[in-house]
């Protein structure tokens, strides 16, 4: 969305990008705002801590599959993590009441600072990207971590959409009267507080705190190591500004401490998280469904196919495979997978391949496939095995198979997928509604590209994560997905017999 769209104020001259609305105008800054430095702590330290917090994190450091990393910014690292939630869980109780008006006003000082403090968050980043470099992380990984200013500008602008969206919370629905004269209905409410746990991308350190404020839940951020001190400076931003807005103290808590191990320690935190959400690999997805004790959403494993049907128009084919494939192939809705039907194929792939093959995307490629490709120069062609079907490659290499008709993509798909976004490219009417019904995936799309399964190409500002399971939400998470709902009733003295 344009920030033009929901209106603009006066700008100095080193922030003029910055829209607001005009009845928002941000706090004023605070001078002297910067990081708190934490000293790290040798392991044999923690023994100077609680006893019990000693036993906990040698337990969990041993049985989990994320290991102690040595990086202690606390004597008792269990304690803190679990104040924080304590911290939250209060914040969330203020929160649920609180006034749009003052939610806003914090989304709109956190999306002028995303610009006025750009200097400083970059400056972060580029810490995280030089050590990324140093671990030896490869250019597409890189290229996740990376902040610059056309990023937090275009970060600063999906906030403005978020504050331009209705708030859920309160909204009244399903209002009826029974026979016996009793008004029902339901109110919605938010869910309290929200865990996240997320890997690489610094950007989701902004979208998950302000749909998780828009809607009136705290929130616990726990980012990657790779990212660490991106985060720690928008989070310090983000804490700042709802602090300037009057918002609740302790509403969005941010985990510092980079031991993996203490992922399982929040997994446990039932009795402050009401909901958490992973983003990262399948890893992290599988271990957190696997042994968190609170709710989850999980998803974002996108294995996404493209089934390019007899009737396809081919030219309108090659632009969206390679929009699906190539604009940002290392995330959850970069197409993996390309199907082919058997009477379009020959005609069909040597120009989508070519087009791939501009980017330098490798094709794996079934025995079909390949014959068709084989003559053709200058294509990265690799004999496809059967851990390519089902796999979420992330990185510039596709799949590549030719079936004999929509059944057999159906039955691909069914097998291989991992209901998150699949596509059908047709002209058939008929076999565009098959696809649709049949498809069991959280996002089914008709001629258009996979890349548009997302919070904000779906209008909802941003997104916490894209849910790939059926409860309690389905595809991406934006503000009324973070809400939950209270029935309500007015009566007139009504007594049940």
């Amino acid at each position: 969305m344009s920030p033009d769209a929901v209106g603009t104020t006066k700008q100095s001259p080193e922030n003029r990008a910055f829209h607001t609305p005009n009845d928002l105008t941000p706090a004023p800054l605070l001078e002297g705002e910067g990081r708190n430095n934490t000293k790290g702590l040798r392991p044999f330290e923690l023994s100077r801590g609680s006893g019990r917090a000693v036993s906990v994190i040698c337990a969990l450091a041993a049985a989990s599959p994320f290991p102690y990393t040595g990086r202690m910014t606390s004597k008792d690292p269990v304690a803190e993590l679990k104040a924080k939630g304590m911290a939250a869980k209060s914040a969330a109780h203020k929160l649920a009441y609180l006034s749009t008006e003052v939610k806003n006003r914090a989304l709109v000082s956190i999306s002028h600072d995303l610009q006025a403090k750009h200097e400083a968050i970059l400056i972060a980043n580029r810490k995280d990207l030089d050590e990324a470099r140093r671990s030896g992380m490869g250019d597409a990984m890189l290229d996740r971590l990376l902040l610059n200013a056309g990023r937090l500008e275009g970060m600063a602008r999906d906030v403005l959409a978020v504050v331009a969206l209705p708030d859920p919370v309160g909204e009244v629905f399903d209002m009826r009267t029974m026979p016996n004269g009793l008004l029902l209905g339901r109110k919605r409410v938010p869910l309290g507080v929200i865990g996240a746990i997320y890997e690489s991308r610094p950007n989701v350190t902004i979208d998950i705190s302000v749909l998780c404020l828009k809607a009136g839940n705290a929130v616990i951020l726990r980012g990657g190591r790779e990212a660490i001190n991106s985060n720690a400076a928008l989070v310090k931003l983000v804490q700042d500004a709802c602090a300037r807005a009057g918002m609740p103290e302790g509403a969005v808590q941010f985990v510092d401490n980079t031991d993996r191990a203490l992922v399982e320690v929040m997994l446990h935190m039932n009795d402050c998280i009401d909901l958490l959400v992973p983003r990262g690999g399948s890893e992290l997805i599988k271990f957190v469904a696997a042994n968190a004790t609170m709710p989850t959403v999980t998803g974002g494993i996108g294995v996404c196919h493209e089934f390019i049907d007899r009737t396809a128009d081919i030219a309108r084919a090659v632009a969206i495979t390679y929009n699906a494939k190539v604009q940002r192939p290392t995330v959850c809705n970069a197409l993996d997978c390309v199907l082919l039907h058997q009477d379009i194929a020959a005609e069909a792939l040597p120009k989508i391949a070519a087009e791939l093959a501009k980017a330098g995307v490798e094709m794996h490629c079934d025995e079909r496939s390949l014959a068709i490709l084989r003559r053709q120069s200058g294509l990265k062609l690799v004999p496809a095995v059967p851990e390519d079907w089902g796999k979420e490659f992330l990185a510039l290499v596709a799949a590549i198979k030719v079936v004999d008709s929509l059944d057999e993509a159906l039955e691909h798909i069914e097998q291989y997928g991992s209901g998150h976004t699949e596509a059908i490219l047709t002209e058939d009417y008929a076999a565009a509604l098959r696809f649709l019904n049949e498809v069991d995936a959280a996002c089914v799309f008709v001629n258009a590209s996979t890349r548009f399964t997302d919070g904000g190409q779906f209008g909802l500002g941003a997104e916490v994560g894209i849910s790939t399971q059926k409860m309690h939400a389905r595809g991406p998470l934006g503000l009324k997905e973070l809400t939950s709902y209270k029935w309500i009733a007015f009566g007139s003295g009504q007594v049940r017999a």
